[in-house]
């Protein structure tokens, strides 16, 4: 069969697969639809890469189904392009399984129904729950699988529409998440505000000025009022390892709502996001009840304490010690930006840490100088 019969054939198969498919999409939407295009995709790769076809192959058939399929959009170059990159990216871990009644192709079904993952820790339900366009956007700049299956997951469940998917590509929230537990994509509209979030926190502080010597020898609110009043005392060498966009805002901050009195044990303000940011200390391990505090905390710092130009108020807990796969649980569900971060003291680190540690005064002197540069 010469090149032109070819290309007649493929554009009556791929014009017949997409007429069947279009009664079935109704029924069961982008599960339907990627399987067309993971069909088509299998078709056009294993045409064009083997060299069966010509080099512009994919222009003309898709030329001939722009006309043939009047009304019908997503058969330019570039999109079936992006249907054999669909194919070439999955093939290696779905189930292909050919629908029985559907058009044969060189004996091969063309649609392909892509079932259950032969990897189990690909979501089904979050995967067929994204768009093309979505899939298209994680396919094209992401290349690791884990990553991938990341950003799928947060689509799915963020609901997030594909400009504010490209953002947080673009700005890496891939690698940036995963050391410090938060809900900062869920609780925070603004792609690039989470971002600048998720940054502007650590997950693990370095409180080597802390004298731990009468921890442990009162109850745990004398404790932590101790940890409060020493990082009061030396504020300057705290915000030397919490940032130099924080400024201190007071400790022990009352807030109030309808007679009810509660104090914040360290409130900043962040130049760089432009918000308010509750700290609560705990010197022990992490418990649920710590985000339910600081939740309301927050809800009060927005209704009564928050500028109209400034952002939502963001909330950390600094605790000792915690079970992250445990926090990255239950945090997802407040309605808050909230973080979970731990600390160490100068007793808990070994005898090598503390050899290499540099001097305070030489921490904050680098630190100016990068702000300054």
């Amino acid at each position: 069969m010469d090149l032109k019969n070819q290309y007649e054939y493929a554009v009556v198969a791929i014009k017949q697969a997409v007429e069947k498919s279009r009664y079935r999409a109704a029924k069961v939407g982008n599960a339907e639809l990627l399987s067309l295009y993971y069909g088509i995709g299998k078709y056009v790769s294993e045409n064009t890469r083997n060299g069966a076809w010509g080099t512009d192959a994919i222009k003309t058939i898709s030329g001939r189904l722009k006309s043939e399929l009047m009304g019908i959009r997503g058969f330019s170059e570039s999109n079936i392009k992006n249907m054999r990159l669909f194919y070439d990216e999955w093939s290696p871990y779905v189930n292909r399984q050919p629908m029985a009644d559907d058009l044969d192709v060189n004996g091969e079904g063309l649609l392909i129904a892509i079932r259950q993952p032969l990897a189990g820790d690909i979501d089904w339900n979050e995967f067929i729950s994204l768009g093309f366009t979505h899939h298209m956007e994680i396919l094209s700049k992401t290349k690791d699988i884990s990553e991938r299956l990341f950003y799928i997951h947060e689509c799915a469940v963020r609901a997030w529409d594909k400009y504010t998917l490209r953002e947080y590509i673009r700005s890496g929230l891939y690698h940036k998440q995963g050391n410090l537990p938060n809900n900062f994509s869920a609780t925070l509209n603004d792609a690039k505000f989470a971002v600048k979030a998720t940054k502007a926190f650590k997950d693990n502080y370095l409180l080597d000025f802390i004298n731990t010597e009468n921890l442990g020898e009162a109850s745990e609110d004398i404790d932590e009022r101790i940890i409060e009043n020493q990082i009061v005392n030396n504020i300057k060498e705290f915000i030397v390892r919490f940032g130099t966009d924080f400024i201190f805002m007071g400790n022990q901050y009352r807030i109030e709502v309808a007679g009810e009195e509660m104090f914040i044990d360290l409130l900043f303000f962040n130049r760089e996001l432009n918000c308010l940011v509750a700290v609560e200390l705990k010197t022990g391990k992490f418990k649920p009840s710590y985000l339910g505090q600081l939740n309301t905390y927050l809800t009060i710092l927005d209704d009564k304490v928050r500028k109209e130009h400034e952002n939502s108020s963001v909330g950390l807990i600094l605790c000792k010690d915690m079970n992250k796969a445990f926090v990255d649980y239950v945090i997802r569900d407040y309605e808050k930006p909230l973080g979970v971060a731990t600390y160490k003291t100068y007793k808990d680190m070994s005898d090598e840490m503390k050899k290499a540690l540099p001097d305070v005064d030489d921490l904050r002197k680098l630190l100016v100088c990068e702000a300054q540069e």
